[in-house]
This record gives structure tokens, C-alpha cells and sequence, in this order.
């Protein structure tokens, strides 16, 4: 990614949909990644701590730890590839290959009807920058795909909860039974030689423009796959210590907010293991008049906002101090503020897919002389 000088905005507005916040209980009782986060073994973060270019070993090793990871832990995820390969300036004439997976949870009743699901898409990249040589990229995007892999966990059992619970009732119909949940990690993020509209987000473009071109039956609520994109959640660069996180978009600042209560939520809970100086989700209380800067930041959801779809940007301003250099590798990452990246998304995703009351078994949390106590 890099910052922009001009100026983007989306094409489409759209409405969101219904959003249920958890209970103070279920915020509590929300797991942390703990040791799958360790930089040397954890079964998450390490395997990504390794150079990802695209077309190279390093690369197939990382999509192969996804791969495992869904069929290990969640086999009800419908897995895709979607390739493509193009010259690069650095390639000398040679096709390099871009190989983006794409990981799909919908309702069990909507299964074989793609145009009627719309999905919280939740997207990083998972490739590494060619230079410098060994280049590991540990915020650029390796512990955000981590921390997505931990929210799809980490939501699974209250998504098959929820939905069993709606078909042993019958109630399939109404906007809330269409709604579903979409993993992108996407290759070829990176520039190979130097940041323009034609060197970056190789994946991306690809993905975007064939999604747009691909129709679903007639009469489907959803023409396209992309137009079935009803939020884009894009991380990058998180991991370092003290973030602060802007909102980007103006047709998008409910959903920051959203995310930016869960958070507070979770502070006040004293759940999240970060003390930071303030808040990573800083601007809740931002207004229309304020700045709002989103078309300046080069990232994968380009090609994708172009097309009209809603994107919430989650990436820090100003930039991590390692970003691009070789000190962004494993022992770089503030893990603390890692795993609470992690949960802040499951606890969003969670939402947005209105699972309160589908997580089981939650401890309660009382207050006791202005003190939450379990």
C-alpha cells in the first residue's frame, strides 16, 4: 500500500444491514489466540513469518497453511481459488502467478444460491514484498491474516448455532437468514519495482474485475459476487504497538463506529491486553464536517471501491515504524496489540452477523462497587 495524492470515493451507497451488539457477557467471554500467536511455534502467526513473494516457495507454503487450517478446523468453509498470472517489471518477460483464496460460510439453506447471500467480507494480503531480500512483512500482512483466521474460529460454532437454530424453527426468510461471511487473502498486494495503478494489488484487480464480469441466474437478488460484498473489511499493517486507526469513508463510518464501541467495550470490560494512549479505533466521535482522508491511501480495496463496493479500511495513519524495512518481522510484532486486533474483528464479525445469545455457556459479568467482576 502506499499513500495517494488523489482522491477515490465509492461509486455506491449502501444500506447497512442489521447489526446486534453482544452482551457485556459474551464480550467477555471471547477467546484470545494466546500461544497460536507465538512468533516461533504458534499455530497461526508463525508459519506466515517467512518471505511470501508471489510465484516463489514461500508463497505456496503460506497458502497451504490456510488450506490446512480451514480442512483442520473449519471444514464447513467452502474453499476456492481464483488465478491469474501477468508480466511484472521485474519478471523479465516471465508470467508470474497470483493465487487468491477465497473462503465462503453461508447458510446451510442457501447452498448452490450464490446471488442470495450478501457477505461481510473480511480481507488481507498474504503476499510479501520482493525487496529487501528476506523481507518477512510480519504487520504487511502476515498478523492480519492471523488475526482473521482467529475470528473466523473463533465465530464458528455460534454461526452453525445460530443457523441450526433458525431451521429448526423455520425461520429461513427475512434479510437476517441471507446473510454470510466471505475470507479473502489475496496475492500480490505489492509492488515488485515501484508502487503504480499497474504495479499493485495484482490479486485485487484480478478478483474485482472477474467477480464484476461473472453474472448469477437471473432474478438473483445479487447480480454479481461483487455486488453480494456488502461490507469489505480490509486489515494492513496492524501488529505494531499503539496504532491509532482514522475512519476513512463517510458512507462507512457506522460500521468504524461499530467496531470502535467494541473496542471501548472491551477496554472498559478490562478484556483487551494492550494499554495503549488512547484508543486504537480513535474517531468514534467523528462528524461529516472533519477531514476524511480514504482516496489517499493506496490498498487492495481499490479495485473493489471502484466497482461500488462499501469498504471499512482498517489500517494505521500514520504508518507503523517498521513498514517496508526489514525490522517488520516476527520479533518486531507487539503481540499484545496483535491478539487484541484478533478479537476486536471476531467480536465485529460477530455482530454483524447478530450471533448474541448463540455462543452457549458465558460466564457473567457482574459489577460490584463500579468494578466488572466474572
Amino acid at each position: 500500500m502506499r499513500l495517494s495524492t488523489a482522491l477515490l470515493l465509492p461509486a455506491v451507497l449502501r444500506t447497512a444491514l442489521a447489526y446486534t451488539a453482544l452482551s457485556d457477557n459474551t464480550l467477555t467471554a471471547l477467546p484470545f489466540p494466546g500461544d497460536d500467536f507465538d512468533i516461533d511455534h504458534g499455530a497461526l502467526l508463525a508459519p506466515l513469518l517467512i518471505p511470501r513473494v508471489p510465484g516463489t516457495p514461500g508463497s505456496e507454503t503460506a497458502r497451504q497453511h490456510f488450506v490446512d487450517f480451514f480442512r483442520a478446523h473449519l471444514p464447513a468453509w467452502r474453499l476456492a481459488f481464483q488465478n491469474s498470472s501477468t508480466t511484472t517489471p521485474t519478471s523479465n518477460g516471465e508470467q508470474v502467478p497470483f493465487r487468491n483464496l477465497i473462503a465462503t460460510r453461508d447458510p446451510p439453506w442457501l447452498d448452490g444460491k450464490e446471488g442470495e447471500v450478501g457477505r461481510l467480507a473480511l480481507v488481507a494480503h498474504y503476499d510479501s514484498k520482493l525487496t529487501p531480500d528476506g523481507f518477512i512483512g510480519a504487520t504487511d500482512s502476515a498478523a492480519p491474516c492471523a488475526m482473521i483466521l482467529h475470528a473466523a474460529r473463533s465465530i464458528e460454532r455460534a454461526l452453525t448455532a445460530k443457523w441450526s437454530s433458525m431451521q429448526a424453527e423455520g425461520g429461513v426468510d427475512g434479510v437476517d437468514a441471507h446473510k454470510g461471511v466471505q475470507i479473502l487473502l489475496l496475492d500480490g498486494e505489492e509492488a515488485f519495482e515501484r508502487w503504480t495503478h499497474d504495479d499493485s494489488v495484482y490479486g485485487a484487480r484480478s478478483l474485482a474485475a472477474e467477480w464484476e464480469g461473472t453474472m448469477n441466474p437471473a432474478l438473483s437478488t445479487f447480480r454479481t459476487p461483487l455486488a453480494s460484498l456488502e461490507l469489505f473489511v480490509l486489515l494492513d499493517l496492524l501488529g505494531s504497538k499503539g496504532p491509532t486507526v482514522p475512519s476513512y469513508f463517510k458512507t462507512t463510518h457506522w460500521a468504524y463506529k461499530n467496531m470502535a464501541q467494541v473496542e471501548s467495550r472491551l477496554r472498559k470490560l478490562k478484556k483487551l491486553k494492550s494499554n495503549p494512549p488512547k484508543m486504537f479505533l480513535h474517531e468514534l466521535g467523528k462528524k461529516d464536517s472533519d477531514s476524511w482522508s480514504g482516496g489517499f491511501v493506496e490498498d487492495d480495496h481499490l479495485p473493489f471501491m471502484a466497482r461500488g463496493v462499501e469498504i471499512l479500511h482498517i489500517i494505521p495513519n500514520p504508518f507503523p515504524r517498521v513498514w517496508h524495512t526489514m525490522d517488520d518481522d516476527g520479533p518486531h510484532l507487539d503481540l499484545d496489540t496483535c491478539e487484541d486486533w484478533a478479537v476486536i474483528t471476531a467480536a465485529f464479525a460477530a455482530e454483524w452477523m447478530d450471533l448474541e445469545g448463540h455462543f452457549g455457556e458465558v460466564r457473567k459479568v457482574v459489577e460490584v462497587e463500579g468494578r466488572e467482576e466474572l
